[in-house]
């Protein structure tokens, strides 16, 4: 079995989504590191790899991919046999459904959140207050949501750990560090679920990267 190359940044909330998928099965592994401050996801040869310009970029022999959320269901398909199974085959409707609204409706906000109170300062830029009081308003809305979900199961997906809590793992760790964790306090069964899923030996492993980078 050919190692695993991911091509990204371990600072990249997309490309820690990949990794922790990796680590969750116990698959070998090379990072290979894009200096996104050099501007090398925007050049070759990184470009051949991501033609958008973002990381990260996936490679498992000649099969080439790029989309963290695309990457991480292709790990936990093919490897399905290795490690944590982070698919419910049972349940499967369930979780995709649930995989669909990280993507699609706690990303959308919790990116911005992200940017506005955690990228922003580390790059000496004014944060918008405005748009942090916008976007916490609809990530309310969004846990309120979770919150029943999770009153009826352990997990998005059912009573496992699968990608459709993994998924969530970059910008959860991101916005637990700012004000915006009250949101997620003040939920029992949100606040319950985010300190579960954070607590993974796999995420502790993910956060370690970032200390050499």
């Amino acid at each position: 079995m050919a190692v695993l190359k991911v091509h990204g940044s371990p600072i990249s909330t997309a490309t820690q989504r990949v990794l922790v998928t990796i680590i969750e099965k116990g698959l070998e592994y090379e990072l290979l590191f894009v200096n996104l401050a050099e501007g090398e996801h925007k050049k070759e040869p990184f470009i051949s790899l991501n033609p958008f310009g973002q990381v990260p970029a996936f490679e498992d022999g000649d099969l080439k991919l790029f989309e963290s959320r695309a990457i991480s269901q292709y790990i936990a398909h093919d490897y399905a046999s290795s490690g944590t199974p982070l698919i419910s085959f049972e349940k499967m409707p369930v979780m995709v459904n649930w995989m669909e609204v990280e993507a699609h409706h706690f990303e959308p906000v919790a990116s911005v959140l992200g940017w506005e109170l955690v990228y922003k300062p580390m790059f000496g830029m004014t944060t918008d207050a405005a748009a942090v009081e916008e976007n916490e308003a609809k990530l309310a809305n969004v846990l309120d949501v979770y919150e029943k979900r999770l009153g009826q199961s352990k997990y998005l997906g059912g009573d496992e750990f699968t990608l459709a809590d993994l998924h969530h793992l970059p910008y959860l760790n991101c916005l637990m560090g700012t004000p915006t964790k009250k949101i997620f306090e003040s939920r029992p069964c949100v606040s319950a679920w985010s300190k579960d899923i954070l607590a993974r030996p796999s995420w502790a492993k993910v956060l370690d990267l970032q200390k050499n980078h």
